[in-house]
């Protein structure tokens, strides 16, 4: 028991490198990532009660003791985040046997889409600020692949910025780490920690922390990082735009949250300002973009960025209820991203179209994917007592604790506004008139539901079995809160 916060790592890759000589026969590859994933996913799952109920697990790899050697550290809000990741690329992997298509199933969509996974649950799980850089190029090798996959017109020009943006943000991240490591000598976050508040972030250090805001922030979306997202995130097909849509922002605003609570938190009221301010911005330009768009996808594309603002807000506001309300709509945000993107994969392959203006009157021959598609977007939007007001409810409280009004006020009004531009596609897409579409008799709609009602019914258990949840959520917070419960964990204090 002690490795098992490995076996979400291990799992996956074990799982890739298998698939990769399965590569020509489909069939199998469905069946092993299936199971992989499943498997996964339990894991995950009594990792999380171990942690629960024994507290903070790490294992020093090669037996070298922190700090000296390579750590992995599973937390409570690590594990919740490994848990989620995957449950989510479960879901997408069952979605993906009916719409991803045997061309791309032929050419090792499988094997990198389990590289992907074990990059995220790596980025997670890593107590090493180096091999926190390691995890995301797993996760971007595997990325790059996954959004030229199919090789279509608008995935190659994509990719191009894709890959640039993400090539510069790595080169970024090298040269960050390699500051922070000739100021602190050392790459253990724990350790790091430690000196950082031997020292009391000189203003080198607070240099250093604006430079991994830059990285991370052009990772997570924030503003005014996030110009490349929209696009990108438009290109690949729906199970890829899901999981990247859910996962690969968020690894981004994780190490936010990790580097601002474990390292950078003794000159709050630089760091901590302008994360807020960032955060704000990044709330109403994504906000703008999700009102405007009457393209199903690029709404919900926007409502990432949005997502992303009130999580870095809870981050800045930097109080025991923000961080718990963070971690919360993390989860909350993932789950129903997924979701969200799936339902909108099942609207476009009936009607061939991602414009709205082009679609109505689904509700009538599909009400299991309108009523789905509805409970998911008043869950995005906040509405009690779904898993979005939980989260953004102790985010607002403790923006208001912090003496940030104008911040929190922007959270509770970006409530009304995402819920605005998600009821655009149910009230033009779901109602009206029925149209006949070329293709409707082709898709698969009853399979493609299983995964977004899955997630969906998910998110719906966040919000009405709170009680049951939030004690983990308050584990989670208390160790982000407090880095002595992190460090003691860690360097065996």
């Amino acid at each position: 028991m002690t490795n098992l916060l490995m076996l979400p790592i291990l799992i996956p890759l074990a799982t890739a490198i298998l698939l990769i000589f399965l590569a020509k026969n489909v069939p199998a590859q469905r069946w092993v990532s299936g199971i992989s994933a499943g498997v996964t996913a339990a894991a995950a799952f009594v990792l999380v009660q171990k942690v629960h109920n024994d507290g903070i697990q790490t294992v020093d790899l090669g037996s070298w003791e922190a700090p000296y050697g390579i750590t992995l550290v599973s937390d409570m809000a690590s594990a919740l985040l490994v848990l989620i990741t995957s449950l989510i690329s479960l879901a997408c992997l069952i979605y993906s046997f009916r719409s991803i298509g045997i061309d791309r199933e032929k050419f090792y969509y499988y094997p990198v889409f389990q590289f992907l996974i074990v990059g995220v649950n790596g980025a997670f799980t890593t107590g090493d600020i180096f091999n926190l850089f390691v995890f995301f190029e797993v996760m971007l090798m595997a990325s790059y692949v996954l959004i030229v996959l199919g090789g279509t017109k608008i995935q190659l020009r994509e990719s191009i910025k894709y890959i640039l943006v993400n090539v510069i943000s790595s080169a970024l991240f090298v040269i960050a780490v390699g500051y922070l490591y000739s100021i602190v000598g050392s790459l253990n976050m724990a350790d790091i920690s430690v000196k950082i508040a031997a020292f009391g972030q000189p203003g080198i250090l607070t240099v250093v922390a604006v430079l991994f805001l830059i990285v991370f922030g052009l990772k997570g979306a924030i503003f005014p990082l996030y110009f490349w997202l929209p696009g990108s995130y438009y290109a690949p097909p729906i199970p890829v735009m899901a999981v990247f849509g859910a996962l690969l922002t968020k690894v981004g605003v994780y190490s936010i949250m990790r580097t601002y609570t474990l390292f950078f938190y003794h000159d709050q009221g630089y760091t901590h300002e302008i994360l807020s301010i960032l955060a704000v911005l990044t709330i109403i330009l994504g906000v703008i973009g999700a009102v405007a768009y009457w393209d199903v996808k690029r709404i919900i594309i926007y409502n990432i960025v949005v997502a992303v603002g009130v999580i870095v807000f809870g981050i800045a506001a930097m109080t025991p209820d923000s961080l718990a309300g963070s971690l919360f709509y993390i989860i909350h945000d993932m789950i129903i991203k997924a979701a969200l993107f799936l339902l909108v994969g099942i609207i476009i392959s009936i009607t061939g179209t991602s414009n709205l203006r082009h679609i109505s009157g689904l509700i009538k021959r599909y009400p299991g994917l309108a009523w789905t598609y509805f409970i998911a977007a008043l869950a995005l939007a906040g509405i009690p007592p779904l898993s979005g007001f939980i989260g953004k409810l102790l985010i607002v409280q403790g923006g208001f604790e912090a003496g940030r009004y104008w911040g929190a006020g922007i959270v509770l009004l970006s409530s009304l506004l995402v819920l605005f531009s998600v009821m655009k596609i149910f009230i033009n897409g779901f109602w009206g008139n029925p149209r006949s579409y070329k293709n409707e008799d082709k898709a698969p709609v009853r399979t493609l539901l299983i995964a977004p009602v899955m997630l969906t019914a998910l998110s719906v258990f966040m919000g009405v079995g709170t009680e049951v949840i939030y004690p983990y959520i308050s584990q989670a917070a208390e160790t982000l809160s407090d880095p002595n419960i992190y460090i003691n964990a860690v360097l065996k204090e």
